[in-house]
Protein backbone atom coordinates (compact mmCIF):
# COMPACT_ATOMS: atom_id res chain seq x y z
CA UNK A 1 0.00 0.00 0.00
CA UNK A 2 2.59 2.79 0.86
CA UNK A 3 4.34 2.18 -2.47
CA UNK A 4 1.77 2.69 -4.16
CA UNK A 5 0.88 5.85 -2.82
CA UNK A 6 4.45 6.62 -3.66
CA UNK A 7 4.16 6.01 -7.16
CA UNK A 8 0.71 7.63 -7.01
CA UNK A 9 1.30 10.96 -5.76
CA UNK A 10 4.56 12.02 -8.45
CA UNK A 11 2.02 11.37 -11.18
CA UNK A 12 -0.58 13.33 -9.86
CA UNK A 13 1.70 16.09 -8.86
CA UNK A 14 2.72 15.59 -12.52
CA UNK A 15 -0.78 16.04 -14.00
CA UNK A 16 -1.82 18.95 -11.99
CA UNK A 17 1.22 20.92 -12.93
CA UNK A 18 1.05 19.99 -16.15
CA UNK A 19 -2.49 21.43 -16.11
CA UNK A 20 -1.60 24.78 -14.18
CA UNK A 21 1.10 25.51 -16.76
CA UNK A 22 -1.73 24.47 -19.87
CA UNK A 23 -3.68 27.27 -17.84
CA UNK A 24 -1.05 30.08 -17.24
CA UNK A 25 -0.45 29.14 -21.12
CA UNK A 26 -3.74 29.72 -22.57
CA UNK A 27 -4.26 32.94 -19.76
CA UNK A 28 -1.39 34.13 -21.21
CA UNK A 29 -1.62 33.50 -24.58
CA UNK A 30 -5.51 35.69 -24.41
CA UNK A 31 -3.30 38.74 -23.01
CA UNK A 32 -0.77 38.69 -25.34
CA UNK A 33 -4.28 38.79 -28.46
CA UNK A 34 -5.84 41.18 -26.37
CA UNK A 35 -3.02 43.71 -25.50
CA UNK A 36 -3.82 45.36 -28.96
CA UNK A 37 -7.22 43.45 -30.20
CA UNK A 38 -7.55 45.73 -33.00
CA UNK A 39 -3.24 45.85 -34.47
CA UNK A 40 -3.13 45.09 -37.96
CA UNK A 41 -5.85 47.47 -38.95
CA UNK A 42 -5.80 50.98 -40.08
CA UNK A 43 -8.94 51.55 -38.32
CA UNK A 44 -7.54 50.86 -35.10
CA UNK A 45 -7.61 54.13 -33.53
CA UNK A 46 -11.13 54.65 -34.35
CA UNK A 47 -12.67 51.55 -33.57
CA UNK A 48 -11.02 51.76 -29.81
CA UNK A 49 -12.34 55.43 -29.70
CA UNK A 50 -16.23 53.77 -30.73
CA UNK A 51 -15.62 51.31 -28.29
CA UNK A 52 -14.62 53.00 -25.18
CA UNK A 53 -15.94 56.42 -24.99
CA UNK A 54 -17.90 57.47 -28.40
CA UNK A 55 -21.67 57.98 -27.12
CA UNK A 56 -23.09 57.05 -30.42
CA UNK A 57 -21.63 56.71 -33.80
CA UNK A 58 -22.32 54.08 -36.96
CA UNK A 59 -20.11 53.49 -39.23
CA UNK A 60 -20.57 50.68 -42.33
CA UNK A 61 -18.11 47.82 -41.94
CA UNK A 62 -15.61 47.33 -44.15
CA UNK A 63 -16.73 44.15 -45.41
CA UNK A 64 -19.05 42.56 -47.79
CA UNK A 65 -21.52 39.79 -47.25
CA UNK A 66 -23.90 38.51 -49.96
CA UNK A 67 -25.06 42.08 -50.34
CA UNK A 68 -26.50 42.59 -46.97
CA UNK A 69 -25.11 45.94 -44.79
CA UNK A 70 -23.66 45.44 -41.97
CA UNK A 71 -22.96 48.58 -39.72
CA UNK A 72 -20.14 48.71 -36.75
CA UNK A 73 -22.66 50.97 -33.79
CA UNK A 74 -20.72 52.41 -30.65
CA UNK A 75 -24.13 50.48 -28.71
CA UNK A 76 -27.33 48.99 -29.61
CA UNK A 77 -30.52 48.74 -27.44
CA UNK A 78 -30.11 46.35 -24.57
CA UNK A 79 -26.24 46.60 -25.29
CA UNK A 80 -26.72 43.37 -27.53
CA UNK A 81 -23.29 42.61 -29.06
CA UNK A 82 -25.48 42.06 -32.72
CA UNK A 83 -29.13 42.17 -34.26
CA UNK A 84 -31.01 42.12 -37.58
CA UNK A 85 -33.24 43.85 -39.14
CA UNK A 86 -35.17 44.90 -41.90
CA UNK A 87 -36.00 48.22 -43.10
CA UNK A 88 -38.54 49.34 -46.00
CA UNK A 89 -37.43 45.39 -47.40
CA UNK A 90 -33.70 45.51 -47.03
CA UNK A 91 -32.40 43.56 -44.52
CA UNK A 92 -29.30 44.86 -42.48
CA UNK A 93 -27.38 44.13 -39.71
CA UNK A 94 -25.83 45.54 -36.68
CA UNK A 95 -22.84 45.09 -34.74
CA UNK A 96 -22.40 46.66 -31.44
CA UNK A 97 -18.54 47.59 -29.68
CA UNK A 98 -20.42 48.62 -26.50
CA UNK A 99 -21.61 45.65 -25.04
CA UNK A 100 -23.04 44.20 -21.67
CA UNK A 101 -21.26 40.84 -22.25
CA UNK A 102 -17.60 40.15 -23.41
CA UNK A 103 -14.97 37.63 -23.32
CA UNK A 104 -11.10 38.72 -22.76
CA UNK A 105 -10.24 38.69 -26.67
CA UNK A 106 -12.78 41.83 -28.04
CA UNK A 107 -11.32 41.29 -31.38
CA UNK A 108 -12.32 37.53 -31.40
CA UNK A 109 -15.88 38.98 -30.22
CA UNK A 110 -16.48 40.89 -33.29
CA UNK A 111 -15.67 38.71 -35.22
CA UNK A 112 -17.84 36.18 -33.98
CA UNK A 113 -20.60 39.02 -33.64
CA UNK A 114 -19.54 39.29 -37.68
CA UNK A 115 -20.12 36.20 -38.76
CA UNK A 116 -23.24 35.77 -36.76
CA UNK A 117 -25.28 38.69 -38.19
CA UNK A 118 -24.06 37.61 -41.82
CA UNK A 119 -26.69 35.06 -41.80
CA UNK A 120 -29.17 35.55 -39.11
CA UNK A 121 -32.92 36.55 -40.25
CA UNK A 122 -34.74 39.66 -39.76
CA UNK A 123 -35.70 39.97 -36.15
CA UNK A 124 -32.74 38.24 -34.53
CA UNK A 125 -30.30 39.56 -31.78
CA UNK A 126 -27.53 38.32 -30.27
CA UNK A 127 -27.17 38.90 -26.47
CA UNK A 128 -23.60 37.67 -26.18
CA UNK A 129 -20.64 36.61 -29.16
CA UNK A 130 -20.28 33.10 -28.62
CA UNK A 131 -15.88 32.72 -29.66
CA UNK A 132 -15.22 29.36 -30.95
CA UNK A 133 -12.16 27.61 -32.45
CA UNK A 134 -13.31 28.41 -35.73
CA UNK A 135 -13.90 31.83 -35.62
CA UNK A 136 -11.09 33.46 -37.43
CA UNK A 137 -9.02 36.69 -36.40
CA UNK A 138 -10.69 39.85 -37.30
CA UNK A 139 -7.76 41.09 -39.39
CA UNK A 140 -9.41 37.79 -41.66
CA UNK A 141 -12.97 39.62 -41.90
CA UNK A 142 -12.65 42.95 -42.39
CA UNK A 143 -10.36 44.86 -45.06
CA UNK A 144 -7.43 45.95 -43.03
CA UNK A 145 -6.38 48.67 -45.08
CA UNK A 146 -9.61 50.44 -45.19
CA UNK A 147 -10.58 53.43 -42.65
CA UNK A 148 -14.24 53.88 -41.25
CA UNK A 149 -16.46 56.11 -42.50
CA UNK A 150 -18.14 57.28 -39.14
CA UNK A 151 -21.47 58.77 -38.98
CA UNK A 152 -22.29 61.16 -35.67
CA UNK A 153 -25.00 60.94 -33.98
CA UNK A 154 -26.36 63.58 -31.31
CA UNK A 155 -29.20 60.79 -30.48
CA UNK A 156 -30.17 57.56 -30.57
CA UNK A 157 -33.48 57.93 -32.75
CA UNK A 158 -31.12 55.76 -35.63
CA UNK A 159 -32.18 52.43 -33.00
CA UNK A 160 -35.39 52.73 -34.89
CA UNK A 161 -35.70 51.87 -38.14
CA UNK A 162 -37.45 55.03 -40.52
CA UNK A 163 -40.20 52.74 -41.77
CA UNK A 164 -41.15 51.04 -38.36
CA UNK A 165 -44.54 52.30 -35.87
CA UNK A 166 -42.13 51.59 -32.50
CA UNK A 167 -43.98 50.07 -29.62
CA UNK A 168 -44.60 52.32 -26.56
CA UNK A 169 -41.76 50.67 -24.46
CA UNK A 170 -39.86 51.49 -27.52
CA UNK A 171 -39.89 54.94 -27.64
CA UNK A 172 -39.42 55.50 -24.11
CA UNK A 173 -36.46 53.71 -23.92
CA UNK A 174 -34.43 55.87 -26.28
CA UNK A 175 -35.88 59.31 -25.43
CA UNK A 176 -34.41 58.06 -22.12
CA UNK A 177 -31.23 57.38 -24.19
CA UNK A 178 -31.39 60.54 -25.55
CA UNK A 179 -31.37 62.67 -22.40
CA UNK A 180 -28.42 61.30 -21.48
CA UNK A 181 -26.38 61.71 -24.07
CA UNK A 182 -23.53 63.76 -24.17
CA UNK A 183 -22.85 66.23 -27.65
CA UNK A 184 -19.78 64.89 -29.59
CA UNK A 185 -18.18 64.94 -32.69
CA UNK A 186 -15.24 63.69 -34.98
CA UNK A 187 -12.23 66.08 -34.83
CA UNK A 188 -11.94 66.96 -39.05
CA UNK A 189 -8.21 67.99 -40.28
CA UNK A 190 -5.53 66.84 -42.67
CA UNK A 191 -3.54 64.51 -40.65
CA UNK A 192 -5.77 63.70 -37.52
CA UNK A 193 -7.65 60.50 -36.99
CA UNK A 194 -10.02 59.48 -33.98
CA UNK A 195 -9.83 62.58 -32.12
CA UNK A 196 -13.11 63.30 -30.75
CA UNK A 197 -14.48 66.15 -28.96
CA UNK A 198 -17.03 65.49 -26.12
CA UNK A 199 -19.47 68.40 -24.35
CA UNK A 200 -19.73 67.45 -20.53
CA UNK A 201 -21.55 69.94 -20.07
CA UNK A 202 -18.93 72.80 -17.50
CA UNK A 203 -16.32 71.81 -19.58
CA UNK A 204 -15.43 69.84 -23.26
CA UNK A 205 -12.82 67.65 -23.68
CA UNK A 206 -11.04 66.55 -26.79
CA UNK A 207 -9.17 62.99 -26.32
CA UNK A 208 -7.41 61.34 -28.75
CA UNK A 209 -6.44 57.73 -29.56
CA UNK A 210 -2.66 57.76 -30.68
CA UNK A 211 -1.49 54.84 -33.09
CA UNK A 212 1.97 54.79 -31.87
CA UNK A 213 3.25 52.96 -28.54
CA UNK A 214 2.47 53.83 -25.77
CA UNK A 215 5.76 54.16 -24.23
CA UNK A 216 7.27 56.42 -27.52
CA UNK A 217 3.97 58.73 -27.19
CA UNK A 218 4.56 59.40 -23.26
CA UNK A 219 8.30 60.13 -24.06
CA UNK A 220 7.12 62.77 -26.64
CA UNK A 221 4.03 63.94 -24.35
CA UNK A 222 6.92 64.79 -21.61
CA UNK A 223 8.98 66.37 -24.91
CA UNK A 224 6.12 69.18 -25.21
CA UNK A 225 5.15 69.14 -21.53
CA UNK A 226 8.70 70.41 -20.58
CA UNK A 227 8.98 72.88 -23.64
CA UNK A 228 5.78 73.81 -22.62
CA UNK A 229 3.81 72.89 -25.46
CA UNK A 230 1.48 70.65 -23.96
CA UNK A 231 -1.98 72.04 -24.96
CA UNK A 232 -4.28 72.70 -27.76
CA UNK A 233 -4.09 76.48 -27.69
CA UNK A 234 -5.98 78.73 -25.75
CA UNK A 235 -9.06 78.00 -23.89
CA UNK A 236 -7.54 74.29 -23.42
CA UNK A 237 -5.25 72.63 -21.00
CA UNK A 238 -3.58 68.91 -20.68
CA UNK A 239 -6.26 67.20 -18.49
CA UNK A 240 -4.00 63.12 -18.44
CA UNK A 241 -4.36 60.43 -20.58
CA UNK A 242 -5.69 57.25 -20.11
CA UNK A 243 -4.51 53.57 -21.76
CA UNK A 244 -6.47 51.20 -23.14
CA UNK A 245 -6.17 48.29 -25.57
CA UNK A 246 -2.65 48.92 -25.94
CA UNK A 247 -3.03 52.29 -26.82
CA UNK A 248 -1.99 55.90 -25.21
CA UNK A 249 -5.54 59.29 -25.25
CA UNK A 250 -4.12 61.82 -24.57
CA UNK A 251 -6.88 64.19 -22.84
CA UNK A 252 -7.23 67.80 -22.78
CA UNK A 253 -9.85 70.25 -21.43
CA UNK A 254 -11.23 72.62 -23.45
CA UNK A 255 -13.12 75.49 -23.23
CA UNK A 256 -17.16 74.49 -23.73
CA UNK A 257 -18.15 77.74 -25.28
CA UNK A 258 -15.81 76.93 -28.55
CA UNK A 259 -17.38 74.96 -31.51
CA UNK A 260 -15.41 71.75 -32.00
CA UNK A 261 -14.74 73.32 -35.64
CA UNK A 262 -13.04 75.59 -33.55
CA UNK A 263 -10.73 73.00 -32.56
CA UNK A 264 -9.55 71.42 -35.79
CA UNK A 265 -6.37 73.48 -36.73
CA UNK A 266 -5.38 73.87 -33.38
CA UNK A 267 -5.33 69.75 -33.12
CA UNK A 268 -3.79 69.39 -35.96
CA UNK A 269 -1.43 71.91 -34.91
CA UNK A 270 -0.49 69.84 -31.95
CA UNK A 271 -0.37 66.87 -34.00
CA UNK A 272 2.32 68.10 -35.84
CA UNK A 273 4.47 68.78 -32.58
CA UNK A 274 4.25 65.74 -31.25
CA UNK A 275 4.94 63.77 -34.56
CA UNK A 276 8.23 65.87 -34.20
CA UNK A 277 8.70 64.70 -31.01
CA UNK A 278 7.90 61.08 -31.72
CA UNK A 279 10.82 61.36 -33.95
CA UNK A 280 13.44 62.21 -31.73
CA UNK A 281 15.57 59.98 -30.36
CA UNK A 282 18.00 61.67 -27.93
CA UNK A 283 17.70 60.84 -24.35
CA UNK A 284 14.88 62.86 -22.16
CA UNK A 285 16.78 65.75 -20.26
CA UNK A 286 16.30 66.36 -16.48
CA UNK A 287 13.52 68.67 -17.00
CA UNK A 288 11.51 66.23 -19.80
CA UNK A 289 12.10 63.48 -16.94
CA UNK A 290 10.41 65.33 -14.15
CA UNK A 291 7.61 66.00 -16.98
CA UNK A 292 7.90 62.18 -17.41
CA UNK A 293 6.88 61.76 -14.37
CA UNK A 294 4.65 64.10 -13.79
CA UNK A 295 2.54 63.44 -16.75
CA UNK A 296 2.53 59.24 -15.33
CA UNK A 297 1.11 60.06 -12.58
CA UNK A 298 -2.15 61.82 -13.95
CA UNK A 299 -2.40 58.78 -16.23
CA UNK A 300 -5.30 55.98 -15.76
CA UNK A 301 -5.80 52.36 -17.07
CA UNK A 302 -9.11 51.28 -18.42
CA UNK A 303 -9.65 47.10 -18.30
Amino acid sequence: MGKSKRNSGPKQGSNRAAKLAQREAERASIDSASTRPFEGLAAECDLVALREFVPSATATAPITVDGRTITLATVLPGAVAALVREDAGTVEGFVGLQVQTQSKDVAADISSALGWVSTASAGESLEAANITDSTPALTEVLDASALLEITVHQDFNWWIPESATPAADVTATVERANQAIMPSARIEADGVVAAWWVDAGDKAHIRWVRPEGEDDVMLALARLHAAGDLHLGEGSRYAGSFRTHGLLVPVFDLDPEMHPTEWASPTKEFGDKLSEALAVDAPLTAAQLRSRDGLRGRQVTLR
